[in-house]
């Protein structure tokens, strides 16, 4: 029987028709879920495509753990946050796809939903496993002026579309002043530390020894001199206390001393205090 794919169906209809075609890579467990969209263990290659800041991007080639026609979960060795943008490209199932089902390549726009810390020495260098909520064929107008904007879910106006997405409500952390009350205190502890940037396209790592200018559980202002822009990610490591974190730059600034800062906040574990 001839299926009809003219569009992106209900997500009960699409599970149905990925079922009949891909029950061997279904995936198996006891019980019913109560997800309403029900994940299909799918092994598939996908090239992700991230724009960190304005002149920084990166682009590596992943597997899906799972899809649905509105979301999947894959692994990743380049760290980001919930509420980023990632395009997506794969040679999606059709059965699967909202949109361009005569195209060989799905190319969807994916909003960060959840992430998880992975040990990269026994995950093949994943650094992450993230699930992402597909949001369409375009990024919103606003991505382009700022791509380390963070998003969120919007309401959505059919339960057979993608997710709608807007700006994240929350404080913009990079606009915040240095004065403002922060959740977690700041403690004026000069702490020896590694400021590592993730490798670029030419293939060049940044890093420097600096020292701290205050730090909390949750984040650090460090002495700098290397030109990173906000949005980027670092390795902020510390052998005094023995520990690396995994950071996003907000915000950087030149103090009143003339020497600029780097306002980080911690990724997925806190700084011992």
């Amino acid at each position: 029987m001839r299926r009809k794919l003219a569009g992106c169906s209900t997500p009960n209809e699409l599970i149905r028709l990925e079922n009949n075609s891909l029950t061997d890579k279904a995936a198996k467990g006891e019980g019913k879920s109560k997800r309403l969209r029900e994940r299909i263990a799918l092994s598939l290659p996908a090239r992700v495509h991230c724009r960190e800041s304005p002149t920084y991007t990166w682009t590596e080639m992943s597997r899906l753990v799972d899809v649905t026609p509105f979301g999947a979960r894959l692994r990743v060795k380049r760290p980001t946050e919930t509420g980023r943008l990632l395009l997506l490209t794969m040679a999606m199932p059709r059965q699967l796809r909202c949109f361009d089902h005569i195209e060989d390549q799905y190319r969807v726009w994916s909003l960060v939903r959840n992430v998880k810390l992975l040990d990269p020495d026994t995950n093949k260098g994943a650094l992450l496993e993230i699930g992402v909520a597909f949001v369409g064929k375009h990024p919103p107008r606003s991505f382009e002026a700022n791509p380390a904007r963070r998003y969120e879910i919007a309401q959505s106006g059919s339960k057979a579309s993608l997710w709608n997405v807007k700006e994240e409500t929350g404080p913009v952390l990079s606009e915040v002043s240095a004065t403002d009350k922060r959740k977690e205190s700041r403690h004026t502890i000069p702490t020896e530390v590694l400021v590592e940037a993730y490798t670029d396209e030419k293939g060049s790592s940044p890093s420097e020894k600096t020292v701290t200018e205050n730090i909390s559980r949750m984040g650090a202002a460090v002495f700098t001199t290397l030109d990173i822009l906000p949005g980027r990610f670092v390795k902020l490591s510390s052998e005094q206390y023995g520990v690396s974190v995994l950071a996003i730059v907000r915000a950087r600034r030149i103090g009143a001393d003339g020497v600029p800062r780097l306002h980080l906040e911690f990724i997925g574990s806190e700084w011992p205090l």
